[in-house]
């Protein structure tokens, strides 16, 4: 099969490689669309020692089963593959499964590739009315979706439901979307990048900013570096909450005294739960969550200057989808 490898700093090559023979329990899929995440960028530029060269990253697809009984299946991915046994699987956080495993990360190869192996329990049917491109943004829609249901939990039910988002990219796009989907009206991008603000206004109908210049309550950080910390942490209201999702880097950025004297929660969110993305790819089949007809698809072969694109800031649209067969 063919398949994208990432070989080191800002090295990207379509390779040959031995197709994955399934495991018990797993399918053989075809994969039809792949999406390229911030944190497939932080491992091609070197920022992801998680992510090691030689490696098949992209863990964001969908695609059709190939063989057996269920051939012709067509389903969407949840990358996470957890024991499904422990405390935290039992109670239903299977994203705290400390055996957790995730396809672009060792011992899983990626799905930036033709074909990807799965176990049955990670698999989603899509409506054969749901483009697969559609469906394949399930997971970065999930951890979105996730990161709101936490942050909206943990804000005081006094407090007024508006959200603050920073980051336009396809999470921030998907917190925006999933915050309008669990009632709240009231939410704001901020997003520096003009021709992307521009995208996120006139295409996808989004309230959008250069510079976060109020307070709201509820605040998510969807790039992860210290200067939108820092941001988060002043732009958070006086007993609100900030839910930091993004994995830009670990540096530090968060005023913390001002946070403890004003009783400003913060919370780390990692992936997503197996019901919230179950919940997701419902509220995708269901419309809840708009037309998501904001991505860019391109063929697997151009993976490398899709990167490259993403890098040099030439990419307008929140997300960019890969065919594997195109």
């Amino acid at each position: 099969m063919k398949a994208l490898v990432y070989e080191g700093v800002e090295k990207l090559a379509i390779r040959d490689m031995q197709r994955p023979v399934p495991d018990a329990g797993e399918h053989l899929i075809r994969v039809h669309a792949v999406g390229l995440c911030g944190s497939d960028m932080h491992a091609y530029l070197g920022h992801d020692e998680r992510r090691p060269a030689p490696l098949i990253l992209g863990h964001e697809a969908a695609g059709v089963i190939e063989a057996g009984p269920q051939e012709g299946r067509r389903v969407t991915i949840n990358p996470l593959v957890t024991c499904r046994d422990c405390a935290y699987c039992r109670a239903g956080r299977e994203n705290l499964c400390q055996s957790r495993q995730i396809i672009s990360m060792p011992p899983r190869e990626g799905a930036f590739a033709q074909f990807i192996a799965m176990p049955d329990s990670n698999l989603v049917t899509v409506p054969d009315n749901v483009p697969l491109a559609t469906a394949a943004l399930a997971e970065p829609l999930a951890v979105s979706w996730h990161a709101v249901r936490l942050g909206l939990e943990a804000l005081h039910p006094a407090m007024e439901r508006r959200a603050l988002v920073i980051g336009g990219g396809a999470i921030g796009l998907a917190a925006a979307l999933s915050l309008a989907a669990m009632g709240v009206d009231d939410v704001t991008l901020v997003e520096p990048n003009d021709s992307r603000r521009a995208y996120l206004t006139e295409v996808c109908g989004q309230t959008c900013v250069a510079l976060a210049e109020t307070t709201a309550p509820l605040v998510i950080d969807a790039v992860g570096y210290a200067a939108t910390r820092a941001t988060a942490s002043q732009v958070a209201d006086p007993g609100g909450v900030i839910v930091h999702v993004g994995l830009g880097d670990n540096a530090d950025g968060l005023d913390i005294r001002r946070m403890t004297l004003q009783e400003i929660t913060f919370i780390g969110t990692y992936t997503y739960s197996a019901q919230d993305f179950h919940d997701t790819a419902q509220a995708i089949f269901d419309g809840r969550l708009g037309a998501l007809d904001w991505a860019e698809t391109r063929a697997l072969a151009a993976g490398a200057a899709a990167f490259a694109d993403l890098q040099a800031g030439k990419v307008a649209a929140p997300k960019i989808i890969l065919d594997p067969w195109a």
